[in-house]
């Protein structure tokens, strides 16, 4: 048991976890760093700490500086929210040595679920299926050449590392590749320190579902049905889904079981989410874990009734899930707008800048995670989410319906946001009728 938490994270996902954590009567400790004093949620913490400035390799990403704020405030156990150092597995294993909860996976999973290479194959050995496909240290231009005519192209080269759409590129040939390939290990040593890429075969109209997992310390393994996640641009998600219009109830179970198998398979103890890619046959392929909550999880929430980031951290403190699979059914239709700070008709280009108005919509069914206000400056320095704006509806009709509204009726002025894309998408026909991919956005929007 443990008794305050420290935040190590910032925006709307310290908020949520925030919230969480005084649900549970535990104490919060907030850290932030000098670009960053005017966050929402240090406005309610018990305690908050200064890490470093603004760069997130000295700030949040800084793992001495982190564990030094717990120890001097007396925290007894950390949650990373998404993204920093939610999944870095030097991060669990220093909260371990010194003492610390890491309210997240045991760091062996993270070793795991951190390498694409060593995931797939030990998700092949669990029963669950997978993508064909190769990695090698130190992977050079005639050993990738040969990999993807072994293949076939297209195909997708991504950071082994790598997670969150960062390193990855699809190649339709061979010239491609060549000028891939560098780019795509420079991405990954900048975003990752490691170099070491994995290549696997291209789906070219493949739909991104994802599957939410709980387990807890005492072998218990739960799945909490499947999010839709094809609206993306670049492999960043845009919108997402509950439950997924592609899959009926018999995939929905197979993806569901394969899911908590792989999660078996690792002794997983923690919130996570199992990711497939599922083709226009209706097989489905093990993509990766990401081993945290997910910035999409309110729509899990939104259909199951259940409080994920509540029961992450009650499984950290040693308890058993308070659910059993039986026990989780869904409930209507859930959709998650992620309003960033971008302009989609200049190619999504960020907008950092000061939030001159901000009402949020409201009313029945209608969520809003968000850290903004008015007067807020976006910041340069970190991710461009503003908000999510998350609706429940009786059916996936009901739901857009409630979500187109709710999205008129959000006001946000002084910089550019997705609100216009969000509205364009929830009018075009295919979206309408639940036929679209990954390559949506990009191939048929623009």
């Amino acid at each position: 048991m443990f008794q305050k938490v420290l935040i190590a994270n910032r925006g709307e996902i310290a908020l949520r976890i925030l919230r969480a954590c005084r649900a549970l009567g535990l104490k919060t400790v907030g850290i932030y760093s000098k670009a960053d004093a005017d966050l929402l949620h240090l406005r309610y913490v018990d305690e908050k700490v200064c890490v470093g400035p603004a760069a997130s390799s000295e700030s949040y990403l800084n793992i001495r500086n982190v564990i030094g704020a717990a120890e001097i405030t007396g925290a007894e156990a950390i949650h990373p929210g998404y993204g920093f150092l939610a999944e870095n597995e030097e991060f669990a294993i220093a909260c371990r040595e010194n003492g610390l909860v890491f309210i997240g996976p045991h760091p062996e999973a993270l070793s795991a679920m951190g390498h694409k290479a060593r995931a797939r194959e030990i998700m092949a050995q669990a029963g669950v299926p997978v993508l064909p496909g190769y990695t090698s240290p130190n992977l050079d231009e005639s050993a990738a050449m040969r990999i993807a005519d072994e293949l076939g192209f297209p195909i997708l080269l991504k950071a082994s590392l790598g997670g969150g759409g960062k390193g990855m590129r699809v190649v339709n040939d061979r010239q491609e590749l060549v000028r891939a390939l560098p780019l795509v290990k420079a991405e990954a040593r900048h975003a990752f320190g490691s170099e070491d890429v994995y290549i696997e075969k291209f789906l070219r109209r493949a739909r991104h579902i994802e599957v939410q997992i709980l387990g807890d310390r005492h072998g218990n393994v739960i799945h909490l049905f499947e999010r839709e996640c094809s609206i993306q641009r670049r492999n960043q998600k845009l919108l997402e889904e509950a439950p997924s219009p592609a899959l009926d109830d018999d995939a929905r179970r197979r993806i569901g079981e394969a899911a908590v198998r792989g999660a078996k398979a690792l002794g997983y103890d923690s919130a996570g989410t199992m990711e497939f890619l599922l083709d226009e046959e209706g097989n489905f392929y093990f993509m990766e874990f990401n081993a945290r909550i997910q910035v999409e999880h309110p729509i899990t929430e939104m259909i199951t009734g259940v409080d994920l980031v509540m029961e992450q951290i009650k499984v950290a403190m040693g308890e058993p899930i308070s659910l059993r699979q039986e026990d989780v059914s869904i409930n209507g239709h859930a959709i998650e707008c992620r309003i960033n700070a971008e302009d989609y008709e200049r190619g999504f280009l960020p907008t950092p800048g000061e939030i001159t108005r901000w009402s949020p919509p409201g009313g029945p069914h209608v969520r809003v995670d968000s850290h903004c206000y008015q007067g807020y400056h976006v910041s340069f320095n970190y991710d461009s989410l503003l908000a999510k704006l998350i609706v429940h509806g009786r059916d996936r009709q009901e739901a857009i319906r409630i979500m187109r509204e709710a999205l008129e009726e959000f006001e946000i002025e002084g910089i550019s946001h997705l609100i216009p894309f969000h509205l364009k998408l929830l009018e075009d026909p295919r979206f309408l009728a639940g036929d679209y991919h990954t390559r949506f956005v990009e191939q048929e929007m623009f």
